[in-house]
């Protein structure tokens, strides 16, 4: 399975084997799943994701993503409105993201073709994907 994150944003995310080119097939997608991978992929464009922190029972469009290639990677900062936060590395090797400081596992569960979970500890996030 290979996952990407994509955004329409000058950066574009490469999960695992996909290149940037790469497109989702579209045979079979449900409507409605497609409806909401594509609100995600605007509620990024503005900088925010839908988000679960501190093991709170719903998501919310409440966390703030951040960007910042560095010589290990593209890094992602996820913000929590209480001012927490917790930095994934998009890998290259098939895993999709892991956590950046190493000191939890990230873990990844695809939930459509447009749309992961990422939980790491008690915090969980939603961000579009292309899982195949």
């Amino acid at each position: 399975m290979s996952m990407r994150i994509s955004s329409t944003l000058a950066i574009s995310f490469a999960l695992a084997a996909c290149g940037a080119g790469d497109q989702p097939e579209t045979d079979n997608v449900d409507p409605l799943l497609e409806a909401e991978a594509n609100a995600q992929r605007d509620l990024i464009e503005s900088g925010m994701v839908y988000c679960a922190p501190g093991g709170a029972t719903g998501y919310q469009p409440d966390c703030t993503i951040e960007r910042t290639q560095t010589a290990e990677g593209l890094i992602l900062t996820l913000r929590h409105p209480d001012g927490g936060f917790r930095r994934l590395l998009v890998t290259n090797d098939g895993r999709g993201v892991i956590a950046a400081d190493g000191a939890e596992q990230a873990a990844v569960t695809p939930l459509s073709q447009g749309e992961i979970e990422v939980a790491l500890g008690g915090d969980r996030y939603r961000l579009p994907a292309t899982v195949r």
